[in-house]
């Protein structure tokens, strides 16, 4: 074997699942929510989360390996990272998601490899369930899952409020906005702005809520809808974020084709995602992303920034162009 290769990077990938579920686990079990009320000695902390004596100062100083915690005079506690996405009492908490991820994904991927044999969803629906009628009938999940949802998307929400020429447009709806992210930050950022969000009416309140706590009340509103059997409000600017990957592709083309309809001749349709790179090569999140796609749904896929830009041509939008966001996330702009 040469002397430059080994094969650390097979094994950190093949084994990364461990520092993933420990990470998973200190969620779930609070963690970092207690670490956020003070520093913590190893058996202060596992008194506090009620662990057996036997793995626990392990558990934390794996944490801390993995730079999920930090220690000094043999206290622990969290990092800045940790202190403002992991404390289950502040609003920018994202393990809401995370939660969901330790119950339900964790399992559901152990099967990968008959859902890339099969093509079939390997969630609830192989045991009869659904996830998402469960999540939708019970209204404190549902407001923690659109929570975590808002913080995972904060970062392009932001980048969309700078990057996207707002001042040529005055109105704004977000499709499929779930607790208001976007559109807050769009209407912080540009006082101009008027419009709101549409989705299920389930989420409304949840909607009014946090569009409430900015005082943007007199400026967005919630309009409810089932995408695909109602028409979508009529605005200057149309955004669907992290919501065409759901879908097979004749669906996203419907709901590309109900966007351009709803739109005003130069009207602007905001699609944001985390785009698989357009040689398929980098961008390991969004190419991992549509596998949990297959994990999740019957035919829900991610996509480049090309295949999106050539679907928006072919609904008859003039001009596309694509932009980064944050992390993984980049939007496709079609210009009506």
């Amino acid at each position: 074997m040469p002397d430059q290769l080994n094969p650390d990077r097979i094994m950190q990938l093949g084994m990364s699942f461990w520092g993933s579920k420990a990470l998973l686990s200190a969620v779930e079990l609070g963690v970092f929510s207690e670490l956020a009320k003070q520093p913590l000695d190893a058996e202060g902390l596992r008194q506090r989360l009620g662990l057996h004596p036997r793995s626990a100062r392990d558990f934390f100083d794996a944490l801390l390996a993995l730079g999920m915690l930090q220690r000094e005079n043999g206290r622990y506690a969290n990092t800045s990272e940790t202190s403002l996405f992991l404390d289950r009492v502040k609003p920018t908490y994202i393990g809401g998601f995370l939660e969901m991820a330790n119950a339900r994904l964790y399992r559901f991927w152990g099967s990968l490899t008959e859902g890339l044999r099969t093509g079939q969803p390997q969630n609830e629906i192989k045991e009869g369930g659904n996830f998402f009628d469960k999540l939708y009938k019970d209204p404190a999940r549902l407001k923690q899952f659109l929570q975590s949802m808002t913080g995972l998307s904060m970062g392009a929400s932001k980048a969309i409020a700078q990057k996207f020429p707002w001042r040529e447009y005055r109105t704004f709806f977000d499709i499929g906005g779930a607790q208001g992210g976007l559109v807050v930050q769009v209407a912080l950022a540009h006082e101009h702005i008027t419009g709101g969000g549409f989705d299920l009416p389930v989420t409304g309140h949840i909607f009014e809520e946090y569009v409430n706590s900015f005082g943007l009340s007199h400026r967005l509103r919630f309009v409810p809808g089932d995408f695909f059997a109602d028409p979508l409000p009529e605005a200057d600017v149309l955004a669907m974020g992290h919501i065409l990957h759901d879908w097979n592709l004749e669906e996203k083309k419907r709901l590309i084709a109900k966007a351009y309809k709803a739109l005003p001749p130069g009207g602007s349709l905001i699609i944001f995602e985390a785009l698989i790179d357009d040689e398929r090569r980098l961008n390991a999140f969004g190419l991992l992303m549509s596998l949990n796609m297959l994990i999740e749904l019957p035919g829900g896929f991610d996509y480049t920034g090309a295949d999106c830009s050539a679907w928006l041509k072919e609904a008859g939008f003039r001009e596309t162009r694509v932009e980064h966001l944050a992390g993984p996330d980049s939007m496709v702009i079609g210009i009506k």
